[in-house]
């Protein structure tokens, strides 16, 4: 008799964790990938991008394959992009590279390239930081174009490339800076090598007036006088509007007594 209770007991026991698992079942998970995916186009455009990334992962989930679920994939991620925050942008950039591995032949796959690329981009750290970030976000642009040379992407992919040169240049030029703030002898001739960089690979740099009066400068200060005043001709006539001009004229000013004794020794 007291078996048979203990069975009962043990039934009954069952039947609630069931029910109660049942009871606290997640709704969206009774949905088809069709209506998961319709769900979370409404919420997208509704802006509410955390209800709508559920579905829409959801319906990915229910049919990875099918025309929906690549439709979903796509949306999720785009989701995740919208609602931004460094974990988000991780989290969507693995599902537009997901993407593009599962369908490559899509005809949203430059999207989803132009989308990894942005994704990097909004991740990016300032130029006194480390920029490997940066130099991803400058792959993916250029992979984009290389892959998809006709893309309605390929013109804000080009402008995209042109910032995230641009933020390259800036930390080349700070270490440079920093170098001629705090070193002499080898320290110098790094910020040349440094400044030399810049002008040489990033002539569209936002900054590069100020990368050629630092050039110039860090020749002065290594006694290669030649190389310094080509530096600050070239500043000269490149960006006569410059306030590094006036900067360049008072520093040969500063340096001349020094510039003599060098010359006549």
């Amino acid at each position: 008799m007291k078996r048979i209770l203990a069975i009962l007991v043990l039934v009954l026991l069952g039947l609630g964790v069931a029910a109660c698992g049942k009871k606290h079942e997640d709704p969206i998970l009774r949905l088809s990938a069709e209506e998961a995916l319709e769900i979370g186009k409404q919420l997208m455009e509704e802006e509410k991008y955390f209800k709508a990334e559920r579905h829409l992962t959801h319906a990915f989930e229910v049919e990875p394959n099918s025309r929906n679920g690549r439709e979903a994939l796509l949306l999720a991620a785009d989701a995740l992009y919208l609602r931004g925050g460094l974990d988000n942008f991780i989290r969507c950039e693995a599902k537009y590279l997901d993407f593009i591995n599962r369908f490559p032949t899509s005809d949203r796959a430059d999207y989803a390239q132009f989308q990894v690329g942005n994704c990097l981009a909004r991740r990016v750290e300032k130029p006194d930081r480390d920029q490997k970030v940066t130099r991803k976000a400058l792959e993916a642009y250029q992979e984009l174009l290389r892959l998809y040379p006709n893309s309605p992407h390929s013109a804000e992919a080009r402008q995209k490339i042109l910032e995230v040169n641009d933020l390259l240049a800036a930390h080349e030029l700070s270490i440079a800076t920093f170098y001629l703030r705090y070193g002499r002898g080898a320290l110098c001739q790094a910020a040349i090598h440094r400044l030399e960089y810049v002008r040489e690979e990033f002539p569209q740099f936002s900054q590069l007036d100020v990368a050629l009066f630092h050039l110039g400068e860090a020749y002065d200060r290594c006694r290669r006088y030649e190389e310094s005043d080509a530096a600050w001709q070239e500043l000269r006539s490149k960006y006569p509007d410059s306030e590094y001009v006036f900067e360049a004229s008072k520093l040969e000013k500063t340096n001349s007594k020094r510039r003599d004794q060098d010359a006549s020794g």
